[in-house]
Parts: structure tokens; C-alpha cells; sequence
């Protein structure tokens, strides 16, 4: 009796567990038609009304982020510092010289269109900045 009670309770808390990061279908479908190529998907929530699907896309790894309502809100993908655009380099450089390109992402947006976001590293010290093309900062 007490093994089937705890087989029924791992079904139960499996069940929950990968329903937790099922999101609406909504969501799903908004994402399929957004990217129909996307393989290796998976789900999770970033924040009470919103969802992030992590997935590959043409080999590249990719998120993002849906509203509750199946509203597209933002993708991004991690680039290699080499590859931003000249005019964030140049500013990257100019007002941070001393400090290291940890990571770097193009992040495409609902609201700002597309920006570059920067993790910078001075020692111990971190700082996240996000870039228009053109270099100017962007303000979140």
C-alpha cells in the first residue's frame, strides 16, 4: 500500500512540475508562428505574466519572451564581443577603457527595437549596459 501511495505522489509532482512550465497555448502558438523553425524548446516563466522559451534556431542558441497573452516581447542572442557594431564598440571603449567585455547579446525588443546589451567586468566589479546601433545608451 505505501509503495503505491508514493508512486502515485512522484505521478503527481512530475504532473505539476512539467506543468509548471507548459505556458498557455496562446503563448505556444504565438511562438510557433514567430519561429516554426525553433527546435529544442523549452519553457519557463519570467515572471508572473510573462513566459521565456529557450530554443536553437538555424544552430544558434535563442530566447524569448512572451506576455501572458501571447505578446512578443522581446529576442535575444548572445554574439561574441567581436561582432557588435562598431559604434557601441567605440563607445564601450571610450567610456569604459579599463574595463573587460564579459558578454554580449543583441537583443531585438518591442519597445526599443534593436539593441546590444554589454556585461563589463573591472575585477570584482560588473556592470550591464545596452547600446542603440548607433552607439547611443539606452535607457530601461
Amino acid at each position: 500500500m505505501m509503495k503505491k501511495v508514493m508512486m502515485i505522489l512522484a505521478i503527481v509532482m512530475i504532473t505539476s512540475c512539467s506543468f509548471a512550465s507548459t505556458p498557455p497555448k496562446v503563448v505556444s502558438d504565438a511562438f510557433m508562428k514567430k519561429f516554426p523553425a525553433a527546435t529544442k524548446v523549452s519553457w519557463g516563466k519570467e515572471g508572473p505574466k510573462e513566459w521565456e522559451a529557450e530554443f536553437t534556431l538555424n544552430g544558434e542558441k535563442i530566447s524569448a519572451n512572451f506576455g501572458q497573452d501571447g505578446t512578443w516581447l522581446e529576442t535575444e542572442q548572445e554574439i561574441k564581443a567581436a561582432n557588435l557594431p562598431k559604434a557601441v564598440s567605440a563607445s564601450v571603449k571610450m567610456k569604459y577603457s579599463d574595463w573587460k567585455i564579459a558578454e554580449a547579446d543583441k537583443t531585438e525588443t518591442a519597445k526599443h527595437g534593436t539593441i546590444y546589451e554589454v556585461d563589463l567586468k573591472k575585477g570584482l566589479k560588473t556592470k550591464s549596459l545596452a547600446f542603440k546601433e548607433d552607439g547611443t545608451t539606452v535607457k530601461e
